[in-house]
């Protein structure tokens, strides 16, 4: 073995290696995300950003409030603009149809059934689809798309530039189906093109036709505001007036009156000597009041004084006298 062969094989002993970190795909902070989701909505957890040579694309993670495995994000991803790594080339773009659809919802959301929604809405982006079901634990999940595309560029200028794709997965214990619709209808795509033929937005809307046109009154709200044609000028309309309640003291119900029995039926009164009474005259049958003889008067009957028999004994009765 020559000094040289052993030289090279010493140098190839003591050779150190670096790790690098993958290119394209890093952290961004939440302030540079692409889309937010509306304000009370879900909170962004985290932002992670992949760029390529013409397309660049976040995965902006939600705060998630389910049982169902995944979790909650709203993706961005901006098509034909200048990428940071031009040697990763550029992602291929996905025509919105059923079949690929139906794939992310699985790889989004396994295991829970959603029923793609018939009913056309749409937001201030433009139209979008949604699906939407619930798991065997009562989670409410929705998983919505929605692409947004110049509509002034040529037919074939269409492809892989100019458009922005967006995606929302929401599972949650305790919101409704309205409720994480709300989300879809309240996100706000943040990044932008920079060449006009590029905005994916269309152009920005003009005024109202009516504004400065003469016979075309506008009102600060939608409440009418025409009087009624019998009458002019401004018509004051006075607060209604409440009656006044009088509050009247409680009558007591009215008892019906007891009428007094009437006296019990007393005979002829016989007078009786002084000092005695007659049990069997009464007030009544079974009474115990006593009626007590009234002293006779001056002329009565009972007033007249009877002679007793004299002491001589004439009479044939025998007789004492005290005398």
């Amino acid at each position: 073995m020559t000094l040289t062969t052993l030289a090279g094989l010493m140098a190839g002993c003591s050779t150190t290696g670096h790790v690098q970190q993958s290119i394209g795909v890093e952290t961004v902070d939440n302030d540079k995300a692409l889309a937010f989701p509306p304000p009370g909505g879900p909170a962004i957890v985290n932002v992670v950003e992949r760029r390529h040579a013409k397309d660049v694309d976040q995965t902006i993670s939600l705060a998630t409030s389910s049982s169902v495995p995944g979790q909650n994000f709203l993706k961005v991803q901006f098509l034909g603009i200048d990428g940071s790594n031009p040697a990763l080339g550029s992602r291929p773009f996905y025509i919105i149809d059923e079949r690929t659809i139906a794939g992310e919802i699985a790889s989004a959301i396994p295991g829970v059934r959603l029923a793609r929604s018939a009913i056309f809405v749409q937001n201030s982006y433009g139209p979008f689809g949604y699906a939407s079901g619930q798991s065997r634990a009562g989670d409410t999940c929705l998983y919505a798309w929605q692409q947004v595309q110049a509509g002034f560029a040529p037919a074939r200028e269409q492809r892989n530039f100019g458009t922005v794709q967006i995606r929302v997965r929401l599972c949650d214990a305790h919101a409704t189906e309205r409720q994480l619709l709300s989300t879809v209808y309240g996100y706000t795509i943040a990044g932008r093109f920079d060449g006009a033929a590029l905005n994916p937005f269309g152009a920005p809307r003009g005024a109202d036709a009516v504004l400065g046109k003469p016979g075309e009154p506008v009102y600060p709200d939608a409440a009418p505001y025409r009087a009624p044609p019998i009458s002019i000028g401004y018509q004051y309309q006075p607060a209604p007036i409440r009656p006044a309640v009088i509050r009247r003291p409680a009558v007591a119900p009215q008892q019906p009156q007891i009428q007094p029995a009437p006296p019990p039926a007393i005979g002829p009164h016989v007078p009786l000597p002084d000092g005695q009474y007659d049990p069997s005259q009464t007030s009544g049958a079974g009474g115990s009041t006593s009626i007590m003889a009234q002293p006779p008067g001056a002329n009565t009957a009972s007033n007249v004084v009877v002679p007793l028999p004299d002491c001589n004994g004439k009479s044939g009765i025998s007789a004492t006298c005290s005398r």
